[in-house]
């Protein structure tokens, strides 16, 4: 069977269709990222406080797909495809044709459960439980600096990189206007603002950090620059939007 334009998605490295022959019948459906906040009642006193946490909660997002077979019966697709969502562990990358420059980090959320149309023919109801931010394709890709610049973001969110030094000794790195200092770096350091963790490899390093705030690369134009023996600094910046 050919179909010409189809819709499909990727998870875990997996395409829908082109691996798994099922297509997306109709255009996604995400829910809107919502705020942490609390609202706090107090005794004696009108209105309540509002407390943010400083963070989004995560989304849903919720595929309509057809499972089409014609080289073998209908009930062996749907395992393969209930196999292969159901054996991720974690969040993995979830991308479709709908909004091919970016992707979303997703675990699936609930039974995966196909109905039979026809002897060749299963539709469902995917439902993926997604990390609050969609994050540019392009923001995966490293970014190489061997002398103080500029990194520009493109989304009118912050973006929390990832971010490897090369170099030895004492070392601050500069970010617009903070100041991130590192102590007796032994060939390279690694600091990952996502996870708020500084490491080598394996090995965690948060000891050799001078600083609590980690780095964030705020919208539109970012300096950086760094004092002390550096090599090279590599940036996967993680461009991102709601």
């Amino acid at each position: 069977m050919i179909l010409e334009g189809i819709n499909q998605f990727c998870f875990a490295g997996l395409r829908s269709y082109d691996d798994m022959g099922m297509v997306i019948t109709e255009p996604p459906v995400f829910s809107v990222p919502e705020r942490d906040r609390e609202y706090i009642s107090i005794p004696g006193r009108s209105g309540d406080l509002l407390r943010d946490n400083g963070r989004w909660k995560n989304i849903t997002a919720s595929y309509k797909v057809a499972a089409l077979c014609e080289d073998f019966p209908i009930q062996q697709a749907m395992k393969q495809i209930q196999t292969w969502l159901a054996g991720s562990i974690g969040y993995s990358v979830l991308s479709d044709t709908y909004d091919p420059q970016y992707y979303r980090l997703a675990a699936p959320d609930g039974k995966i459960s196909f109905e039979e149309k026809m002897r060749q023919i299963g539709t469902a109801t995917l439902k993926f439980n997604c990390k609050p931010y969609k994050y540019r394709i392009d923001g995966r890709q490293i970014i190489t600096l061997s002398s103080a610049g500029t990194v520009y973001n493109p989304e009118s969110l912050s973006s929390a990189p990832y971010i490897r030094i090369t170099g030895n000794g004492d070392v601050v790195f500069t970010l617009n206007n903070a100041s991130f200092g590192l102590d007796d770096i032994d060939g390279y350091i690694e600091l990952d603002s996502e996870l708020m963790a500084v490491y080598k490899g394996t090995i965690l390093q948060n000891e050799k950090a001078l600083f609590t705030e980690f780095p964030m690369l705020n919208p539109g134009e970012n300096n950086l620059g760094w004092e002390g023996s550096v090599t090279k600094i590599e940036i996967i910046p993680r461009w991102c939007a709601l």
